[in-house]
């Protein structure tokens, strides 16, 4: 009778074990490998169907001298298992070192964000007890491309990178993730009245890619009223779509908002890959004295779940760390005389969301993930080539001397090619001709050279330009080429032009 049990229920066992759903696991710095050990547990206790590949990132391999955090084994096992857990790093402070989480992001094309931001009220003081909010940040591009240069004594450059096919994934992203979780409305937050190029591609692609979902209400906001809105009354939000750095501050502001930003758990999604982690960092101050909340990684790691079609365990940790949070059971990051029952550290929270798997909360809305999806295809549209007219050049000055006139006195008598002088600007603004005295300019200059309308040049004269600039002992620390593409300019005119 016994081996035919065993070998009735031996298949079954080899069975669930090659159904494991292979993920790495980094347990990071700081509290990071608390509130690792935490989720671990947690994961291991409602019975996730995982199988966990450790590897190590973060401060010890900077400071073996890897400027970038990871080394190639842990590539590698990124590439295989395609999921990545992960718990705060710390990043050491200067000596070049990049952040992690933003190459991280970029080489494997991680380019969404999606951070629900939630109100827990009455059990977890807020000042907005009505809030479910979800923020989908682009994640690859905007001033996170991080090129910056040093350029003159006075002035650093960092460029701000929006593409077409990047805004296009992003925004449809918000409306795949809107319709498929049945929210109502989408709205879009930038700082296109300013950046009319760069946010004002991001505004229109909203604007196109939003006729295709008539059922989703849309709207968009200057990202700064936009953020006070946010701020004062977030039940008027549903999910907000935003470029890379509204969306990282704004993220942060809106979990804290929620009752503390501790709570945030973070899902990266690309097309085949994808990291989830909480949104706080490494927190050394606290790390090994048992105080951290690990619920930011634990809803982190219920967002992986569901990305690996694991939906019931996610719905079974899910509504357990929601009667937790309703039996008054917090963390000191949270905790409240005035509704929390009991004060506990990392590892007993842990523990009590584990003796509640099972069960489901009774005012707290129960999570259901029946039809849970965070991975939607997503369709990028073919851009077609412009016809490009090379009709002047910025060329950008390294000049110590603080006026302007005396600048473009050195320059006007250049004519090359039909490229003449028409404009000296520093920092943006218009200060030849016609400045005013009154604006201060530092020793960085951009100086506009044109062609008359309806005329071009050729790339051999804006090289002739440059070299007889440089003839005139005149420092050229970078030029921008500018186009008509299709008939229209391809760069911004100077403030006050």
């Amino acid at each position: 009778m016994e081996t035919s049990t065993v070998a009735q229920t031996a298949p079954k066992i080899e069975k669930a074990v090659t159904n494991l759903t292979p993920i790495t696991v980094a347990h990071g710095d700081g509290i990071g490998p608390e509130i690792m050990s935490a989720t671990l547990r947690l994961l291991k206790a409602a019975g996730a169907r995982i199988d966990i590949e450790e590897i190590e990132i973060g401060e010890k391999v900077y400071l073996s001298g890897n400027t970038s955090g990871i080394g190639q084994d842990t590539w590698d096992s990124l590439r295989k298992t395609r999921v990545f857990l992960k718990a705060p790093i710390t990043t050491p402070q200067g000596g070049g070192y990049k952040s992690l989480n933003v190459t991280t992001r970029k080489v494997l094309g991680l380019y969404a964000n999606v951070r629900p931001c939630v109100s827990y009220s009455p059990y977890i003081n807020t000042k907005h007890p009505i809030m479910d909010v979800v923020i989908v940040r682009e994640n690859e591009e905007d001033l996170y491309a991080g090129i910056e240069h040093q350029q003159t004594d006075e002035v650093i450059q960092c460029l701000k990178l929006i593409s077409k096919p990047g805004t296009e994934k992003i925004i449809r992203y918000a409306f795949e993730y809107a319709r498929a979780y049945g929210r109502k409305k989408v709205t879009c937050f930038t700082k296109d009245n300013i950046m009319k190029m760069t946010d004002g591609l991001f505004h229109k692609t909203f604007d196109r890619i939003g006729e295709e979902y008539p059922e989703i209400q849309k709207e968009h906001w200057i990202v700064d009223i936009g953020a006070a809105k946010l701020a004062e009354t977030p039940e008027v939000f549903d999910v907000i779509v935003m470029p890379n750095l509204y969306g990282d501050i704004l993220s942060d502001v809106a979990a804290q908002i929620t009752g503390s930003v501790g709570l945030a758990g973070s899902a990266n999604i690309g097309e085949g890959f994808a990291m989830f982690e909480a949104i706080h960092g490494s927190a050394p101050m606290i790390a090994g004295t048992n105080k951290a909340n690990p619920s930011g990684l634990i809803l982190a790691a219920v967002q992986m779940l569901v990305h690996i079609k694991q939906a019931d365990i996610a719905e079974k940790i899910h509504n357990a760390w929601l009667k937790t949070i309703e039996d008054g059971i917090h963390t000191e990051d949270v905790f409240s005389n005035k509704v929390s029952k009991e004060k506990v550290g990392t590892q007993e929270f842990a523990d009590a969301v584990i003796a509640r798997l099972g069960e489901k909360p009774a005012q707290l809305t129960k999570v259901d993930y029946s039809n849970g999806n965070n991975q939607f295809e997503i369709k990028i549209s073919e851009t077609k080539p412009a016809e490009k007219e090379l009709v002047g050049v910025d060329i950008f000055l390294h000049h110590g001397d603080r006026n302007p006139d005396a600048l473009a006195t050195q320059m006007t008598d250049l004519q090359v090619g039909g490229l003449k002088l028409k404009m000296i600007t520093n920092r943006g603004t218009k200060v030849w001709p016609n400045g005013f005295p009154e604006t201060f300019c530092t020793d960085h200059w951009r100086c506009r050279f044109m062609v008359e309308e309806g005329e071009t040049t050729t790339f051999d004269s804006v090289i002739l330009l440059q070299q007889q600039i440089h003839g005139r002992n005149l420092n050229v620390i970078k030029t921008e080429n500018l186009y008509l593409l299709d008939g229209k300019a391809s760069f911004s005119a100077g403030q006050g032009q």
